[in-house]
């Protein structure tokens, strides 16, 4: 028997439960997956509080869209995978277990550079960051403000970003201004010891302007920046205040908003995954990891994600 976080009940973390589970073999187009580290995304509690809807629970509710671990087995038709492969999942459902089955295009090869727990760490925040960009056609020339530059999808979007040639400054806290320097942001604080107002501290990290704004942070002030700082508000993005965005004229993507991903979009989300593999195999891009817990304490993964801690929050079976 395998074991999976289940839950029957919208609440607290204490919903999560570990439950046996029967695990069937792979029909076709599809491929069994030991998973050796699964990512705890804040989309995850979202839906298990019922913050986020997601319809009446009638079944025990599986948890997790991203992870990593190796082949075990693969269906009919199944092309790229075999057994004993290392991979990366993104994109599925219930991956809070010790092993689940999985169509084979939520798989992407994991290079031996790449841990478990990296690999995990990359399905929500790096194709969030990916399809951003690629919807706001950031490139080479452009200065991109990141309101909460310090998370996992602040991070990947810093790193994409600078690569493609674009100028970053990213909001944060004192306490993790040298980790957004350190990806090549400039960073913003978002607070100021000699006051002024956030936009004015922009305007003076880049007085040549701002052409495009990604808000992560979700705040008043957060949104009213962009609005100041960026004419263009097709270039304004919310990924967290989905529900305000048609009314101030701005796009979202996710993030509560009522408009589901087009068919592009998603086609950006899993592009983004092996093209980050490949940067991380050649030393182009880092994953900040934070704590590391076992399956059986989703619970408390999940309240550490809600307290905002630091680094990407990995689940091991």
């Amino acid at each position: 028997m395998a074991t999976a976080i289940t839950y029957t009940a919208f609440g607290g973390p204490e919903v999560l439960t570990p439950t046996e589970i029967q695990v069937k073999a792979p029909g076709a187009d599809q491929v069994a997956v030991r998973i050796e580290a699964a990512g705890v995304n804040p989309l995850d509690h979202k839906l298990r509080s019922g913050a986020r809807p997601s319809g009446p629970i009638t079944d025990p509710r599986r948890v997790g869209s991203d992870g990593a671990g190796v082949v075990t087995a693969v269906g009919e038709d199944v092309e790229g995978f075999r057994a004993g492969d290392e991979v990366v999942v993104f994109g599925a459902a219930g991956v809070y277990a010790s092993d689940i089955v999985v169509p084979s295009s939520r798989l992407a090869p994991r290079p031996p550079q790449v841990s478990a727990a990296e690999g995990a760490a990359l399905g929500v925040p790096v194709g969030t960051a990916y399809q951003t960009l690629r919807s706001l056609d950031v490139r080479a020339g452009d200065t991109l403000l990141v309101h909460g530059g310090s998370g996992s999808v602040g991070q990947a979007i810093i790193q994409l970003a600078v690569l493609w040639g674009a100028t970053v400054l990213a909001t944060c806290s004192a306490r993790r201004a040298e980790r957004v320097s350190a990806l090549g942001a400039v960073a913003v604080r978002y607070d100021d010891p000699d006051g002024g107002t956030l936009a004015d501290r922009v305007r003076a990290a880049a007085p040549g302007g701002v052409t495009a704004v990604i808000d992560i942070a979700g705040t008043d002030e957060a949104l009213q920046t962009s609005l100041d700082l960026v004419t263009d508000r097709h270039r304004i993005a919310t990924l967290v205040r989905g529900k305000d965005a048609a009314g101030l004229g701005i796009r979202a993507f996710m993030g509560g908003s009522p408009r589901p991903l087009n068919a592009q979009e998603l086609a950006w989300r899993a592009e983004a995954i092996p093209v980050v593999l490949h940067l991380m195999a050649a030393g182009r891009f880092t994953v900040e990891l934070g704590p590391q817990l076992p399956l059986a304490d989703a619970a408390e993964a999940h309240r550490l994600v809600e307290a905002g801690t630091d680094g990407k929050v990995v689940l091991l079976p």
